[in-house]
Formats: structure tokens, C-alpha cells, sequence
């Protein structure tokens, strides 16, 4: 099957003709699907048959759970407990790994909810969901009279709560699948109904404004599909069923091109190790394609490991530096985030803005991709938060001010522009399902950008520090690392910079004094 591209970037989100693989079929209506990061398993909903399943390349098909109130949209919040939506309760419910049982809402102003049908979770535990009236329709839920007069959409504050409406009552015939954007200032809620997508700025207390239509007219008289499930990837592009398969749009609203599946498509949801395969809930079927892009790093994606207990979290103990025993460093994968610093071709490569620097040469002989790469696939493994940190400029370079020579030299070298093959991250190096990107315009990973809030909403508060340039981007890092409180970790052979003296200068002196100097096996090591 192949897919439709409508402009250039789709196919550096998917193959063209990439397979789409039925990985088991025979049900009712599938939907709901999430996927479980640290067992590494599918779960996923059949409404009309009232059952909730899990599947896994080894173990296949099982059944979890039977009545399922009907179930429909699941997540996980940090702590990888279910949040799931329930159509025959009308309520949105938390299921415990021990069996525990909470209702998160089930009533707005003392009127039961709809029927709840969708839902993602900030990094605040802040939950959004929407409330259509489907689960009150034979079939897909239990036929009861409404109590509500209007579909909305609600967000449960971070410490539960009553449910609080976010959008006029009258906005949405039926809302259905939403989606926060990579950074969260935006959410994305579609009607299916009204066939379209609208688009909300997500204000500092969580509330929704501005709202506007992003994408209309999802429809089509040749063949089914209609705007349902929704997921965001890690680049801000919006992927959503609707007629013929999955449509995926542009941060700009430009549709980019059409995944083709052989079934109507209820919902997705992006897993596997890596997050790089979108599964498919498609009527009767679940369906799999490989994908080149992963989706926004939402915060269950983290807790690859038992999530830190909450007397631990909430001890006023500062938590206890890194420490080198015998030469054996001892690192918690949970409070650990790995930053890859400016690895991009105008930096490191052949034929970049920067090549007569001698820096492609001293990279080579760091061998700074090839390490940087194997830390980066062990720290993922063990649950790292990986966040790239990209220098980019606009074309004409706004914004950039000339106070160094650093900066002139990147104006006068038209270096690190948008769009270009400079500012494209080193072949090897690109970002992964789950992982962050964060983009800057001076040498300091901190400067302008949002590195410590991802920190903060992720909890990580230890620092491995890799990439370009040894003596100004990683250095600077360390430094403001360091002055914030944060523990640095610089692995030296995951750095380079113009040459061996400079860099030398840099790991010796400078860099010893704000954080701990290693090597990747070190690091590899300490990780367990």
C-alpha cells in the first residue's frame, strides 16, 4: 500500500511505502491503544464487546479485563498508572499496578459527564479529556438519556479536583481525540462531527484561550474516516484519523500527506523500544507501521523503572552528589537527562560552515558521534531523558547580536540557518520517539531556551553533558549547570571542539572544577 505524500517533508516522517502490518484482528470496534514503556506491550480497547486486551510480540493476545465499562481513550500518568476513559460510568478513572481504583470525574457542576472518550496528561499531572455523548449510544456505550446539555472539554488540576470546563459549552458538536503540542503551550482537539481540528493556547494555570480552527474539512464521500483519534509528534506535526487512514498536518495547518490503512481507523498511539511504531486501532484490527519520527514526549514515556516512592520524593534531604568510589561511579538512571549539544553538519562535518576550523577532524578523532551515539541507545534503554540542544537562526539571522566573534563568524558563514543541511543534526545523531529538542541562539544550553523546564517537569536533576564545542557550548553548560545546582557529568570522549589543544585546555582546567570529567564506559557503566 502506498501512502500519499502532498509535500517533501512527509516522507521524512514515513516511508511512502512503508508496510502496514495487521498485528491481530478479529474484534468488534478497536480503539484506545497506549503503549506500556517499561513491559513493552499494546493496550487496547474493543467497546462494543466490552473488553480491554494487551498485546506483545512474545506473548501475543491477552485478555485484561472483561467487563471493561466500555472503555475507550488510555494513558498513563508519570507514575504508569492507567488513566482510562469509561463509557458505560461516564467517568474518567485512575487504575493502580495493584488493583486500586479512582475516580478522577464523573460529574460537572452535580450532572453526570457525557461519556468521556479522550485524554492526555500534562507534565504538571494536569489531565485533559473531552466528553462526547458516544458512550450513551447503543453499541459503543449504554443507551441512557443525557444530563448534560453540551459537550465539553475539562482538565483535572494536578492534585485532583472537580472537573473544570475549558471551552464554551456550545464550541464542539462532539468533541474527540486531543493532543498537546512537544512544549505544551498548545492543544489540539478535534470535532467529528464538524470535521475539523481546532487549536487552543494553554496558559502558566493550565487554562485553554484563543482558540481557532487549525484544519477543517476532514471528510470524504469516497471513503470512510473521520477525525477521531489525535497524537502529536516530537516536531509538532498533528496526526489524525480521517477518511482512507491516518492525515498528517504541519505546526502550520498544511496537510503533508495520507497514511493508508485497509480499515477505518479509530485512534493511534505511537511504541515499541523506541517509539517508532504508530499503532493502529482500525476497526476490527490493530495495525502497525514503522515510522521516522516518535511522538511528543509526553510524561509516562520516562518511567521506564518503579517510579521513586513518594516519601522519597518529598524528603527534604538534598539529594546526594555523584559520587567516584574506587573509580566506579554510581548513577540513577531516574535523575539523569542527557544533553547532545550542537552535534549538527555546519559544526563537525565536511563542507560545513565551520569545516576550516580543523573541527570535523577533531571530531573524528574524538570519535564524538559514534560515542556519543552508543551512550545515548544505553542511557535510553535505562530511562534517561535524552535532549538534544540545536543552535539555529533564521535566514538573515534576526536576533543574532554581534558582540563576539563567535556570533560574527556565524553571520558572516550564514551558518546554522533553518531548513538547511548545516543545521541538521549529524547522520547518526537524530532524535528518537521520546526524546527532546530544544533549539538556542548562544553557546549555553540554558540561554533563552526551555532545558530546565523540561528538567524540572521530568526530575532530573543529574546532567550528562555531551557534544560541540568542548571549550564554549559544553563548558558553558557545566558552568550554569553547576551555578543552578544541578550535578554535571562530562564524558570527554563525547566531546570535541576546534582541536586537541583547546579541548585539552577545556577538560583539564575549566571543566574539572564544575563537574565530574569521564569517559562514555564510565558513564555506561554507572548507569547499571
Amino acid at each position: 500500500m502506498t501512502h500519499v505524500t502532498l509535500r517533501p517533508e512527509f516522507e521524512s516522517l514515513i516511508d511512502p511505502y512503508a508496510p502496514v502490518a495487521q498485528v491481530a484482528t478479529g474484534f468488534d470496534f478497536t480503539e484506545g491503544p497506549i503503549w506500556h514503556p517499561a513491559e513493552q506491550f499494546l493496550l487496547f480497547s474493543d467497546m462494543p464487546a466490552d473488553v480491554r486486551r494487551r498485546w506483545d510480540a512474545k506473548r501475543g493476545l491477552v485478555e485484561m479485563r472483561r467487563p471493561s465499562n466500555k472503555c475507550n481513550g488510555m494513558t498513563y500518568d508519570a507514575e504508569l498508572n492507567l488513566i482510562v476513559c469509561e463509557h458505560a460510568t461516564s467517568s474518567l478513572v485512575r487504575e493502580r499496578p495493584d488493583g486500586r481504583r479512582e475516580i478522577l470525574a464523573s460529574h460537572f457542576q452535580n450532572q453526570e459527564l457525557n461519556s468521556p472518550n479522550d485524554v492526555c496528561v500534562h507534565s504538571s499531572g494536569a489531565i485533559y479529556f473531552s466528553d462526547p455523548w458516544y458512550g450513551r449510544m447503543p453499541v459503543f456505550g449504554v443507551e441512557r438519556p443525557r444530563q448534560l446539555g453540551f459537550q465539553g472539554v475539562y482538565r483535572v488540576p494536578p492534585g485532583g479536583g472537580a472537573p473544570l470546563l475549558l471551552v464554551d459549552r456550545y464550541m464542539f458538536d462532539q468533541p474527540n481525540g486531543l493532543c498537546l503540542s512537544p512544549d505544551e503551550t498548545l492543544l489540539y482537539v478535534n470535532d467529528t462531527v464538524q470535521a475539523l481540528i481546532r487549536v487552543f493556547d494553554v496558559g502558566s494555570d493550565g487554562s485553554l484561550s484563543n482558540g481557532r480552527v487549525f484544519a477543517s474539512g476532514i471528510r470524504s464521500e469516497l471513503e470512510p474516516g473521520v477525525p477521531d483519534g489525535m497524537k502529536c509528534d516530537q516536531r509538532g506535526n498533528v496526526w489524525v484519523t480521517a477518511p482512507g487512514g491516518v492525515w498528517v498536518y504541519a505546526p502550520t495547518g498544511e496537510l503533508l500527506g495520507k497514511v493508508r490503512v485497509p480499515e477505518l481507523v479509530a485512534n493511534l498511539a505511537w511504541g515499541g523500544a523506541d517509539f517508532r511504531t504508530l499503532y493502529l486501532t482500525a476497526t476490527h484490527s490493530v495495525y502497525a507501521i514503522a515510522t521516522k519520527v516518535g511522538p511528543r514526549h509526553e510524561p509516562y514515556m520516562s518511567a521506564r523503572r518503579a517510579a521513586v516512592p513518594t516519601s522519597a520524593a518529598s524528603s527534604s534531604t538534598p539529594p546526594a552528589a555523584p559520587q567516584l568510589a574506587s573509580g566506579d561511579m554510581q548513577l540513577d538512571p531516574r535523575r539523569c537527562a542527557m544533553i547532545i549539544q550542537d552535534l549538527q553538519n555546519d559544526v563537525i562535518m565536511d563542507g560545513g560552515a565551520f569545516a576550516d576550523s580543523g573541527a570535523p577532524g577533531h571530531a573524528k578523532q574524538q570519535r564524538v558521534v559514534d560515542n556519543v551515539r552508543r551512550l545515548a541507545e544505553v542511557a535510553r534503554a535505562r530511562g534517561v531523558v535524552i535532549i538534544f540542544v540545536w543552535f539555529v537562526v533564521e535566514p538573515g539571522a534576526p536576533g543574532v547580536t554581534l558582540n563576539a566573534p563567535l556570533f560574527e563568524g556565524l553571520v558572516d558563514s550564514r551558518a546554522m540557518v533553518r531548513g538547511s543541511w548545516g543545521v541538521a543534526p549529524v547522520a547518526g545523531l537524530e532524535p528518537r520517539g521520546g526524546d527532546f529538542v530544544i533549539e538556542k541562539m548562544r553557546m549555553s544550553a540554558w540561554e533563552g531556551t526551555k532545558l530546565e523546564t523540561i528538567l524540572k517537569a521530568t526530575g532530573r536533576d543529574v546532567i550528562i553533558n555531551t557534544g560541540a564545542w568542548t571549550n564554549m557550548s559544553v563548558e558553558h553548560t557545566a558552568r550554569t549547570g553547576a551555578d543552578k545546582g544541578y550535578f554535571m557529568v562530562v564524558p570527554e570522549d563525547c566531546c570535541s571542539t576546534m582541536n586537541a589543544d583547546w579541548h585539552n585546555a577545556a577538560i583539564n582546567f575549566a571543566l574539572q572544577n564544575v563537574s565530574v570529567v569521564t569517559n562514555a564506559d564510565a558513564v555506561i557503566k554507572a548507569l547499571g
